[in-house]
């Protein structure tokens, strides 16, 4: 009997010691893992209030997590609902606003073809009616030299939360704890230039209709806690 209870006990603490290896390995996995949700509701809120609800759709697409510095790029849909409204992106003059370090950059619209100048001009987007465009977009700043191959490509993340840890301002630094311990979250925007047009009369804009549109579109940074990696965690 004692040697049955002793080949239990010994079965329990591998089991226990199985359970702790997978349960720290879980929190490994997440300890860097962060979430980026855009507000769905204050794009629709804008384009009421611009008379553009029934002829425009915005929408952004994410994991549902990414590791601290792995994004690179949005990827943004945009839906022209009209029957008879040509809709324009203004790729040259959208830009992403990083709210904790006040900065404006330059959007530039990925392509599949190789980048060799990031300085071109580039052409507004057409989404005719009732279609919709899907593209990836980033910022100047995420892209890198390459001398070999005479390309720039995207190496940087779109927000380097990292650069936070490494500020030489101390106040930047505890922002970066603070968001890693989830006290705060961090967040940007992305100022979407938009132009539209009636079709049958070439540039005239149509009735009601603003010419020229800006929809600032939202987007909040936050650290996942390691809980999220458990696979019966409904909050995902």
């Amino acid at each position: 009997m004692r040697v049955a209870g002793d080949q239990n006990l010994l079965v329990l603490t591998f089991y226990i010691i199985g359970i702790s290896y997978t349960l720290n390995r879980m929190i490994e996995s997440i300890a860097d893992q962060i979430k980026f949700e855009f507000d769905k509701a204050e794009i629709a809120k804008q384009l009421e209030e611009q008379n553009l609800k029934d002829d425009v759709g915005i929408s952004f697409k994410f994991k549902p997590t990414s590791s601290i510095d792995e994004v690179k790029d949005l990827l943004i849909t945009v839906e022209n609902k009209s029957k008879n409204l040509a809709l324009y992106i203004d790729w040259d003059n959208c830009s992403i606003v990083v709210s904790h370090f006040k900065a404006s950059k330059r959007v530039i619209r990925k392509s599949p073809d190789l980048t060799r100048d990031l300085g071109v001009q580039q052409s507004p987007s057409l989404v005719a009616p009732s279609n919709s465009l899907t593209t990836s977009i980033t910022s100047e700043d995420t892209f890198t030299w390459d001398k070999d191959a005479s390309t720039y490509s995207t190496t940087k993340p779109l927000i380097d939360i990292t650069a936070l840890q490494k500020h030489p301002l101390k106040t930047f630094r505890i922002m970066y704890s603070k968001f890693m311990n989830r006290r705060i979250n961090l967040t940007f925007s992305l100022q979407l230039v938009l132009r539209t047009s009636e079709l049958r009369v070439g540039l005239v804009p149509g009735e009601n209709k603003p010419p020229m549109c800006i929809i600032n579109c939202p987007f909040t940074i936050r650290k996942l806690p390691w809980s999220y990696a458990l696979p019966w965690n409904k909050k995902r």
